[in-house]
């Protein structure tokens, strides 16, 4: 028979093989065996393991069957106390979460009270600014009423007649009530543009606090709906993003900074408020108190003017009167005088017939006796009586002339101050009994 090559089973070590431990596999030798007479049964003892191979193989596969069950073991005693840590950790950070939910929607729920308390405050504060702003539109509204009296009164005081246009107390009480007017509804108007100002900068506020409000109020329910969140809540699902960090997040100090902020803003528009308030009112009484005076002043003025007036016009009747009695009785004289003169005449056609008819006597007869020279005196003595009677006629004549243009002049005056009397009292008094009252003039 020919020689064969018989090769060697290769040893596994099972041990190895559970440990994951690679085997290299020994190098194939081959033998050449020399030919034998055993060679017919070579066939059956190729390829078979020998009784020690047999019996490490199988104490191999005990030995690993053992340390795989003491692994398998102590796995399972590991994973039943990862379990119960990990179900532990997660119930302890999930309550704490809940807890913290909870703190979050208490400190939330504060700030949002807060707000709203500011957001009512500011609301209140608009609604009074509109109320003053009212106040101030109808007292404005008001000052053009002695705005207007003032003003007529000077157009009415201009008609004054003659010497009685004269800039006295009452027109220059009336130019002050005037101009103080004028500065009144200036600064009425400046009052109010602060006050509309200042509901801008209240409403602004007001938004402000409102959006802040309305977040607060949307954060408030994702939280809440957060905490009432539970492992059995058939609502929750997996977002493995939404644990990732979030782009534009605010720290719980800035995030409180700005609430605080704010409300700081709201806090300094209530005081700006109160203050505006304050003034305004302040300022209202003032400026009623003003008009008031200045209207007092005025009406005295008035008053003073009239007794000036009544006392000027009587002392111009009193006068008048005496002057048309001295006139009545310079007429008197006149004609006493001219009858006086009228009764010289038949005196003195005697005294010149006399002598003229002795002016005819002839010759020596022609004599200046005692009869012509008492007739020659006698007309001298008309003459000289005509001629003082002429003289005091004519003085009494413009005596007369002079106590017409006296009376005249009076009259004219008495008009002029009865004309300033009756704009005085009739038309500037009377006018001024419609000034406003002082609730009206504070815009109530």
């Amino acid at each position: 028979m020919s020689s064969e090559i018989i090769v060697s089973r290769p040893h596994y070590d099972s041990r190895a093989a559970a440990q994951g431990v690679h085997q290299k596999s020994p190098a194939l030798e081959q033998e050449v065996l020399p030919a034998s007479s055993g060679s017919a049964t070579a066939g059956y003892r190729s390829a078979k393991y020998t009784p020690a191979e047999w019996f490490s193989n199988y104490q191999a596969i005990l030995e690993q069957a053992g340390t795989n069950r003491r692994d398998a073991q102590n796995i399972q005693q590991e994973s039943r106390t990862l379990s119960q840590d990990t179900e532990a950790a997660a119930l302890k950070t999930q309550a704490t979460g809940t807890r913290l939910l909870g703190e979050r929607l208490q400190e939330i729920h504060s700030w949002k009270s807060e707000l709203q308390r500011h957001i009512e405050l500011l609301q209140a504060d608009t609604e009074s600014l509109l109320m003053v702003k009212k106040r101030l539109e109808r007292a404005l509204d008001a000052t053009e009423t002695p705005y207007a009296i003032a003003t007529d009164n000077l157009t009415c005081r201009a008609r004054r007649l003659g010497a009685e246009l004269v800039r006295d107390t009452v027109e220059e009480e009336l130019l002050k009530e005037v101009d103080l007017i004028r500065s009144i509804q200036a600064l009425l108007k400046k009052a109010a543009a602060q006050v509309v100002t200042q509901i801008k900068r209240n409403q602004d506020a007001q938004q402000t606090l409102e959006m802040d409000w309305s977040d607060k109020c949307q954060a408030y329910s994702f939280d809440d709906a957060c905490g009432r969140n539970q492992n059995m809540s058939p609502d929750t699902q997996r977002h493995p993003s939404s644990a990732a960090m979030q782009e534009h997040v605010s720290t719980p100090s800035s995030w409180t900074k700005f609430t605080q902020d704010n409300l700081s803003m709201a806090l300094q528009e209530d005081h700006a408020t109160k203050s505006l308030r304050m003034l305004v009112e302040q300022m209202l009484q003032d400026t009623t108190e003003d008009l008031r005076v200045q209207c007092a002043s005025v009406d005295r003025a008035f008053s003073l003017r009239c007794e000036d007036l009544i006392e000027a016009k009587t002392q111009l009747e009193t006068k008048l009167a005496q002057t048309l009695e001295q006139i009545g009785a310079q007429e008197k004289n006149i004609e006493v005088l001219q009858q006086a003169i009228h009764n010289k005449e038949a005196p003195l056609r005697v005294a010149q017939s006399r002598l003229y008819l002795r002016s005819l006597r002839p010759n020596m007869e022609l004599c200046r006796d005692q009869p012509q020279l008492s007739l020659e005196g006698e007309v001298r003595q008309i003459d000289a009586s005509l001629e003082s009677l002429k003289q005091k006629l004519s003085e009494a004549r413009s005596s007369l002339s002079h106590l017409e243009e006296s009376r005249m002049a009076l009259e004219k005056d008495i008009n002029c101050k009865t004309n300033s009397l009756f704009i005085e009292r009739e038309k500037c008094m009377i006018h001024r009994k419609r000034y406003p009252t002082v609730s009206v003039l504070s815009g109530y």
